[in-house]
C-alpha cells in the first residue's frame, strides 16, 4: 500500500480555489510536504526552501504559491535549468486554465477592465520562453504565469525588462545545480539579484537534494522545509556476482536470461518479467545503444500480443522522421521490440516520441546517458545505474560520479501511479568493491552545494552584466551584491575584492566597461555585449575580427571586394563562431576527418579571420560548413559522426552567434558585412545553400521542401504565388495538404 502519513484533507484546507486546483490535478489530499509548507507560510508569501525527494509533490506546492499570488493580481516566474523541463512544467501550470476560479483570481492585464462574473474561466495567460537572449520580453507582458529557464530569466533581467516589475513569487526549480559548473554561476547569480532588487517577491526554492540544505536557506533568507517521505517506497541496492544487497536488509539472486545478457541487462529482465518498468543508465551513447540492442529479443519475449501491436505502431512513427539517419532506423526496430535507447545526439522529436512512449508504457525498458536524470519526468519501477564512472573531460579519464548526481538518478526510481516501491541498483564493476560502493552511494550523504562562480570566465560574465543593468554602480555596490553570492559568503572579502578588481581591469581594458570616480558604466559594445548574453572574450574576438576585415564595396549588387568574396567571408566567419568560447558543442576532430578539413582549408585559404589548422578546429565547424551545404542528416552521420540531436544544438548555437555578429557589424558600422551576415544566419538556422534563401522562411517550407520547389523552377516568393495549389501539390515532397499551408501563408 502507498503510505499516506501525515496526509491533510481536501476539507482541512478550507481554500475552495486550491480545492478545486486538487481536484484537477488529481489529488485527493495533500502529502506530508505539502501540509508542512502551507503551515509555515506557503499560502502567506513566505519565502521557502523545500527539499523532498523526486514525486513527493513540490510541483503541486508550486502550484498553490502561483494561486497565491494570481489571488493578489500578482505575476508568477517559474524558473528552470533545461528546456526539456520548462515545456513540462507549462503543461503542468495549463491546468490552472480549465478551473472556474473564484472571483478573486483575477485576469491578465488586458482583460482587467471586463465585467466581472461570480465565475470566470480560461482568464490565465500562460507563457513560455527559453531563446532569444536578447529580448526585451514585450512579448511576456500580458502573460500571469511564465515559465523560464534560468539563462531566459537572467538574459531578461540584463534587459530591464518591464515583465518583471509585478512579480509575486519566484519559484526556482532544482535549486541544488547551483553546484553545476556550467549552469551553476548563473543561477547563483540571478537568485542574489532576485534577492536585491526584487525583495517584495516571494521565494519558493526547490530541490530533491540539498545536503547543506540550512547553509542554503540562510544563504536564500528562506524557511526551511525538508522531508524524506515520498509516495513509493525507494529501494537502494548493488548487484555483485548474481546478488542483489538492498537497503531494507534483503538479499536476493537474479537469474541469467541469457548467455549474451550483461549484469545490467538481466537486473533489468528480473523487473520488466514482473510488471514493471526500467531504465538502465549507461555511461556513452555508444554503450546506450549498444545494451538497448542486446536487451531487444529477450524484452520482445516478455511482451504480449497487444503490447508488440502498440510497440508496433509507434515504431513506424519513427521511420516517418525525415532525417533518415542509421540511429532513428535502429531505434525504430528496437522500439517495436519494447526498447529504446536515449542520448543527447538523438533528433529532439524522436526524443519526444520516445518519452512519450515510455510513459504511457509501450517502451518496458529504455537505456540512457545521464542527461536524462535532469531532463523530464520519466519514473521507472527499476533504475540501474550500469557503471559509476563517467569521462571527466578535466581529468582526462574516467573519475566516479558524486553521491549528489547518484541520488538525482535514484530519483526515478518508483511509478506512483503504479508502484508501491522504487528500486535503484548499482551494478558492481571489474575492479570494484560492492561494499564499498554499498557503502559510498547507498549510505553516503549528497556533497554539499557549492558556488561555481570563482571561475574567470563566469566572473567576467556576471560582473559585466551587473553593470549593465545598473549604470554608474559604485564599485563598493559591486563588492556589496558579489559578497551577497553563495561565493561571497563562503569565500575572504580580501579574496572577492582582489577578484573582481583584476576582472574589471581586464573588461576596462577590453572596452566593455569604463569607470570614472570608482562608478562603473558600460560602453555601447559592453552593453550591447551583455544583451546578446556573450562572454566578454567572444565579443572582443568577433570585434577584432570585424576590424581586420577590409571594407566590402557593392555596387549594383555585384562584389567590387579586392581579394575578398562573399564564401571566402563566410567560411572565414563559420570558424570565428565554431572556435569562439560561447559555441556548443565543440566535437573534437577525428584522423578521418583530416582530408575533408583540409580540402575545405585549401579552397577557402586567403584572407581568414584566424588562422585556421587542425589545432585550431573542431569537427563542428566541419558539420556546419556541409550543413549550410545541405549535406542531409544522414551523410552527417555517417561522413562526421554527428547525429541529428548534436547537428540541431550546432545550428542553434550558430544561429545565435552569428546574430551576435550581425549586432556587432551594425555597433561599428559595417554595413557591408550586414547583407553576408543576415544570409549566413538564415543559412544556418535552416541549412540551406544561398540560393534557396528567398523562399525557405515561408510557412511549411523546410530545407527539403525548399530544395524540391528550388528544383521545380519555383526560385522566388512571386513564382510560388504565381503557381497554382494544384501543380504545387504534385511537387515532390510538398502534396495537397502542405500545398494548402503554403498557399495560405502567402495570403
Amino acid at each position: 500500500m502507498i503510505r499516506r502519513e501525515g496526509i491533510m484533507t481536501l476539507q482541512q484546507i478550507k481554500d475552495k480555489n486550491l480545492e478545486m486546483v486538487m481536484k484537477e490535478i488529481g489529488y485527493d489530499s495533500l502529502y506530508p510536504i505539502q501540509k508542512q509548507a502551507i503551515s509555515n507560510g506557503l499560502l502567506e508569501g513566505k519565502n521557502l526552501l523545500i527539499t523532498s525527494p523526486t514525486a513527493s509533490g513540490k510541483t503541486l506546492i508550486a502550484i498553490m504559491a502561483a494561486v497565491k499570488a494570481l489571488e493578489k493580481n500578482k505575476k508568477v516566474i517559474y524558473i528552470t535549468p533545461l528546456k526539456s523541463l520548462a515545456t513540462e512544467k507549462y503543461n503542468d501550470f495549463l491546468a490552472l486554465d480549465s478551473i472556474n476560479f473564484e472571483e478573486k483570481i483575477l485576469t491578465s492585464s488586458i482583460n482587467k477592465n471586463k465585467d466581472k462574473k461570480n465565475k470566470v474561466k480560461n482568464n490565465l495567460i500562460i507563457k513560455i520562453a527559453t531563446a532569444d537572449y536578447d529580448s526585451s520580453g514585450k512579448d511576456l507582458l500580458d502573460a500571469n504565469i511564465v515559465i523560464l529557464t534560468n539563462e531566459k530569466l537572467d538574459a531578461l533581467i540584463r534587459n530591464n525588462t518591464e515583465m518583471l516589475s509585478n512579480v509575486g513569487v519566484f519559484i526556482i526549480d532544482e535549486i541544488h545545480l547551483i553546484s553545476d559548473k556550467d549552469r551553476g554561476p548563473t543561477l547563483e547569480m540571478m537568485i542574489t539579484k532576485i534577492k536585491k532588487f526584487y525583495k517584495e517577491s516571494q521565494i519558493l526554492a526547490l530541490s530533491a537534494t540539498v545536503s547543506n540544505s540550512v547553509e542554503i536557506s540562510e544563504w536564500l533568507d528562506c524557511k526551511l522545509i525538508e522531508s524524506d517521505w515520498r509516495p513509493t517506497n525507494l529501494i537502494e541496492g548493488v548487484y555483485d556476482q548474481g546478488v542483489i544487497r538492498t537497503n531494507d536488509n534483503q538479499r536476493f539472486k537474479i537469474n541469467r536470461y541469457s548467455s549474451i545478457s550483461s549484469e545490467s541487462i538481466d537486473v533489468a529482465l528480473d523487473s520488466i518479467e514482473k510488471g514493471g518498468q526500467v531504465i538502465i543508465f549507461a555511461e556513452t551513447r555508444k554503450r546506450a545503444a549498444s545494451l538497448a540492442a542486446r536487451s531487444a529479443e529477450s524484452v520482445f519475449k516478455l511482451l504480449n500480443k497487444e503490447q508488440i501491436k502498440k510497440a508496433t505502431k509507434i515504431s513506424s512513427t519513427f521511420l516517418k522522421i525525415s532525417n533518415d539517419t542509421e540511429l532513428t532506423k535502429n531505434l525504430a526496430k528496437l522500439v517495436s521490440k519494447g526498447v529504446g535507447f536515449h542520448h543527447a545526439g538523438l533528433d529532439p522529436e524522436a526524443r519526444k516520441i520516445l518519452e512519450e512512449s515510455f510513459k504511457e508504457g509501450i517502451v518496458k525498458l529504455l537505456v540512457s546517458t545521464p542527461t536524462l536524470a535532469a531532463g523530464v519526468n520519466l519514473p521507472a519501477r527499476r533504475v540501474i545505474l550500469a557503471s559509476v564512472l563517467r569521462y571527466d573531460f578535466d581529468y582526462g579519464s574516467n573519475v566516479p560520479i558524486s553521491i549528489l548526481e547518484y541520488k538525482q538518478l535514484c530519483g526515478r526510481a518508483g511509478r506512483p501511479k503504479y508502484d508501491t516501491f522504487g528500486e535503484s541498483i548499482i551494478i558492481t564493476e571489474s575492479g570494484m568493491n560492492s561494499d564499498d560502493l554499498y557503502d559510498h552511494y547507498v549510505l553516503g550523504t549528497p556533497e554539499p552545494i557549492t558556488s561555481k562562480l570563482f571561475s574567470e570566465k563566469a566572473l567576467r560574465f556576471h560582473l559585466l552584466s551587473t553593470i549593465s543593468t545598473v549604470p554608474g554602480i559604485k564599485k563598493t555596490e559591486l563588492y556589496e551584491i558579489f559578497l551577497d553570492t553563495l561565493f561571497g559568503r563562503k569565500s575572504r572579502k580580501s579574496t572577492i575584492i582582489f577578484k573582481l578588481d583584476t576582472a574589471l581591469e581586464s573588461l576596462e581594458e577590453w572596452g566593455l566597461v569604463k569607470s570614472k570616480k570608482e562608478r562603473y558604466l558600460s560602453t555601447e559594445f559592453g552593453k550591447k555585449t551583455s544583451t546578446l548574453y556573450l562572454d566578454p572574450l567572444s565579443a572582443v574576438e568577433f570585434r577584432n575580427a570585424i576590424n581586420l576585415i577590409p571594407k566590402v564595396h557593392i555596387k549594383n549588387d555585384i562584389d567590387m571586394t579586392e581579394s575578398i568574396d562573399y564564401e571566402n567571408l563566410e567560411i572565414r566567419f563559420l570558424h570565428l563562431i565554431t572556435e569562439c568560447y560561447d559555441f556548443y558543442p565543440k566535437l573534437s576532430l577525428r584522423k578521418k576527418d583530416l582530408d575533408n578539413f583540409y580540402d575545405i582549408i585549401r579552397r577557402h585559404s586567403e584572407n581568414l579571420l584566424l588562422e585556421i589548422d587542425e589545432y585550431n578546429c573542431s569537427r563542428s565547424f566541419l558539420a556546419l560548413y556541409e550543413w549550410i551545404n545541405e549535406t542531409n542528416d544522414r551523410n552527417l552521420s555517417d561522413k562526421l559522426g554527428v547525429e541529428p540531436g548534436d547537428m540541431y544544438k550546432i545550428s542553434e548555437s550558430g544561429n545565435w552567434l552569428s546574430y551576435s555578429l550581425y549586432e556587432f557589424a551594425k555597433l561599428f558600422n559595417r554595413g557591408d558585412l550586414l547583407p553576408i551576415l543576415a544570409n549566413l544566419k538564415i543559412r544556418i538556422k535552416y541549412g540551406v545553400k544561398k540560393e534557396l534563401i528567398p523562399i525557405i522562411k515561408i510557412e511549411g517550407i523546410g530545407r527539403i521542401r525548399a530544395r524540391t520547389l528550388y528544383d521545380a523552377g519555383i526560385k522566388d516568393i512571386i513564382t510560388l504565388r504565381a503557381t497554382p495549389e494544384e501543380k504545387l501539390s504534385h511537387i515532390s515532397k510538398i502534396g495537397p495538404i502542405t500545398a494548402k499551408k503554403i498557399k495560405n501563408s502567402l495570403k
